[in-house]
């Protein structure tokens, strides 16, 4: 197994020896697919029971944040026009 050496460019940043530096190089992107299978193999998806609960909570939260906002909109709204006649 050959190890990947840094070296410092022109700007001052590393660069790994033997990586293309072209971004959509057939190796990065293969290598860039295996890394995100690896993450996306790590996560740990909630059950189906959490995640209707977390979504019903969402939607209770944001009926009632519209329906205040709302509200308020309305009194404000005829407050300035009872201050503007």
């Amino acid at each position: 197994m050959t190890t990947k050496k840094k070296k410092n460019n022109a700007k001052g940043g590393a660069v790994e020896e033997g990586v293309s530096s072209f971004v959509l190089a057939p190796g990065n992107i293969r290598r860039f697919y295996h890394e995100v299978v690896a993450e996306f193999k790590k996560i740990v998806w909630p059950d189906r029971k959490v995640t209707f609960g977390l979504s019903g909570f969402v939607i209770l939260l944001t009926v009632l944040l519209s329906v205040y906002l709302g509200t308020v909109d309305l009194i404000l709204g005829k407050l300035v026009g009872l201050v503007l006649q």
